[in-house]
Order: C-alpha cells, then sequence, then structure tokens
C-alpha cells in the first residue's frame, strides 16, 4: 500500500489508524510505508532501533512517533 492509497483511504473511510502518517514528515511517511507500517499498531511492533534503520528516518523523527504510539497506549517493542 503506498501513500496515495493510504491518502485515498483515509479521506474515503475517515480511517484513523492510518492518520497518524499524516502528522509525519515525508520521508519518514515513505519510509513506513515503504515497510508496511501504515497503522500504529504496525509500528508498536519494531524497535526504535528497527525504525531508525529505516532509509528517510532519523532521531527527529521519534518523537512524533512515540506521540502517535502514547495517543493510543502503545510504544514501541522491546
Amino acid at each position: 500500500m503506498g501513500y496515495e492509497d493510504v491518502l485515498n483511504n483515509s479521506e474515503q473511510e475517515s480511517n484513523p489508524e492510518s492518520s497518524f502518517l499524516f502528522k509525519l514528515s515525508s520521508p519518514t511517511r515513505s519510509a513506513l510505508l515503504a515497510e508496511g507500517i501504515d497503522t500504529v499498531q504496525k509500528l508498536s511492533e519494531h524497535t526504535q532501533k528497527e525504525i531508525l534503520a529505516l532509509h528517510g528516518i532519523g532521531p527527529a523523527s521519534l518523537p512524533a512517533l512515540k506521540e502517535s504510539l502514547e495517543e493510543k497506549g502503545l510504544e514501541f517493542k522491546q
């Protein structure tokens, strides 16, 4: 599922699971989508180290990602 698919799905269905993606920078969003991470639940299945290893995601992305996880009562995998 690419960015356009998520955008279309979100607009048509108001999918709250993928809405966290729109709070992120374009490189971060693209990196997550390239790995199939399109929901906060899927994000929580990865460690911070795994996420930081993705091309397009750096330390500056972590606060927004953590915030999105915390809003759903989730955290990065340990």
